[in-house]
């Protein structure tokens, strides 16, 4: 079951990156997702270049610094390394 949720919760974060550039704060406040799972999560979809940083600005929630991350390919730069691959 542990699986399960883990595997859910991978994409609920990945589809609501999909529509949304937010922090991982912002996405773990909207979804009920832990931040801590967020974080992994963040990781594993950047290994497999999935997940791209926007920027890097001021989160509205914490006030601190903070990456800006989208899944969304149209979103990437265009020297992403993803769009390279093929």
């Amino acid at each position: 079951m542990k699986a399960d949720k883990i595997t859910n919760e991978t994409q609920v974060f990945f589809d609501y990156l999909q529509e949304n550039v937010c922090t991982a704060t912002m996405v773990s406040k909207e979804t009920g997702i832990e931040q801590k799972n967020i974080t992994r999560y963040k990781r594993g979809l950047e290994k497999m270049y999935l997940l791209y940083v926007i920027e890097k600005k001021r989160c509205p929630i914490t006030g601190f610094p903070a990456q800006w991350i989208t899944t969304n390919p149209f979103m990437f730069p265009q020297n992403n390394k993803q769009l390279t691959l093929f």
